[in-house]
């Protein structure tokens, strides 16, 4: 099939890359809104259960029911309603139903999916590679998403995203098997020492568990080597936007922020350019 594709123009299956990208970060942003609901309703489901109360009736909620509606009112929306970027611009923003703002997420999410897909088909063309590049990107946006809004990175992304690292680098697509593994076991216990030195030492939690996962998915990705440029990277841009963050929003150092999306940046460059910012590094210093 994508010996195919490689027939067309290069525009067109550029072209083709950022409209699927732009179709798919419309699903992620039903990812990032209804997954957390799935795993509160469970959760909720479980607590009642162990305490012997029966569960309280709810509406079922997943990936794929109720169908896209407004969060405020509950009103359906329409399929030319629905359409990545043009919808939003086309209604300015909110919604035609009750007037509420409609999250600018949604735009940025489907344009950030298409940018990269397009992005990606352009930079390394077609091939397994690239298609392999784009499902990891995506995997990221929805973590990303996700750890933004509920500083939550659900198991139920983190260790296939490492399962699927590892199966990857059998054949050695971006690093051989031996380093990914070792990446993925030095990814988790890198912070998880972090994690509980930091906690002997202050008596407080510095990080979520779901942030050792995410390493040990990145690290099976990109290989052990790439792992201290990855936590070098997320460790500064984090400590410069969170301190941009809670100066703008007026908030206390005692108030929690979201890593996952540095890492998640991190190992996205780490993946497309770790090898060349690395040597660039030894070159220079």
């Amino acid at each position: 099939m994508l010996e195919g594709f490689q027939t067309y123009p290069a525009e067109i299956v550029v072209a083709l890359a950022a409209v699927i990208g732009l179709l798919v970060g419309s699903f992620l942003n039903v990812v990032i809104y209804r997954l957390p609901l799935q795993m509160q309703n469970a959760w909720r489901s479980d607590a009642l259960d162990f305490l012997g109360h029966s569960p309280e009736p709810a509406e079922t909620v997943n990936l794929w029911t109720p169908a896209s509606r407004c969060p405020s009112c509950k009103s359906p929306i329409k399929p030319w309603q629905n359409i990545p970027v043009f919808s939003y611009l086309l209604l300015r923003g909110r919604c035609p139903h009750c007037g509420e703002p409609i999250s600018i997420q949604y735009p940025i999410v489907e344009l950030l999916s298409g940018v990269i897909c397009a992005g990606v088909i352009y930079y390394f063309g077609l091939n397994a590679a690239a298609l392999l590049i784009i499902v990891f990107s995506w995997i990221l946006i929805a973590l990303t998403g996700i750890d933004l809004e509920h500083q939550l990175l659900p198991d139920s992304l983190t260790i296939p995203l490492m399962w699927l690292g590892l199966l990857v680098n059998i054949s050695g697509v971006f690093t051989d098997l031996t380093s990914a593994v070792i990446g993925a076991a030095a990814g988790y216990l890198a912070l998880w020492s972090i994690y509980w030195l930091f906690k002997l030492v202050t008596g407080k939690e510095g990080m979520g568990h779901g942030d050792f996962k995410l390493l040990a998915a990145l690290g099976a990705w990109v290989g052990w080597q790439q792992l201290p440029l990855i936590i070098v990277m997320s460790s500064l841009v984090g400590a410069i936007l969170g301190t941009v963050i809670l100066l703008a929003q007026r908030k206390g150092r005692g108030n929690p922020i979201a890593f996952g999306p540095y890492l998640a940046i991190a190992g996205w460059i780490a993946l497309l350019a770790g090898d060349r910012i690395s040597a660039a590094y030894l070159n220079t210093f």
